[in-house]
């Protein structure tokens, strides 16, 4: 197989695109490969980025999760031939890809107190900081 027809950044980007979608929506991967006629696994490829999504493919998946295929472009700037750009906007689709990161935004947008959220984020900036100072070994 030539290097043109490998995954790329692109590719990658796009498929955790998909992934922060079905997971948005609360939709399994099996359910996702039914309604596109694919099998799981091949979900997974495409989510991880191992395989390019052809374009009725994606169209499929668009309909499928109820967005228009830009949805999967947007806030994606290239530079050069199918390298992608990493911007502000990769953290949030990079956590929106995860379970947890889901969860995270369900349960802050249920938070009513404007500064109880503004406490929140301090916490949490606190806490991403301390996880990259290098453990000593004590604990």
């Amino acid at each position: 197989m030539s290097d043109e027809r490998l995954a790329n950044a692109v590719d990658e980007r796009i498929g955790k695109r998909v992934k922060s979608r079905r997971l948005e929506i609360d939709l399994s991967q099996e359910k996702l490969a039914d309604l596109v006629g694919v099998t799981f696994q091949q979900i997974q490829k495409y989510e991880n980025g191992v395989n390019r999504i052809a374009a009725s493919r994606l169209w499929e998946m668009a309909k499928a999760l109820g967005v228009p295929v830009q949805y999967f472009y947007e806030g994606l700037a290239t530079e050069g031939r199918g390298v992608a750009e990493e911007g502000p906007a990769d953290l949030v689709y990079d956590m929106m890809a995860t379970p947890e990161g889901q969860r995270l935004l369900q349960i802050f947008g249920t938070i009513r107190s404007a500064k109880l959220r503004r406490r929140v984020v301090e916490l949490v900036r606190v806490m991403a900081e301390e996880d990259d100072v290098p453990d000593d070994g004590r604990t």
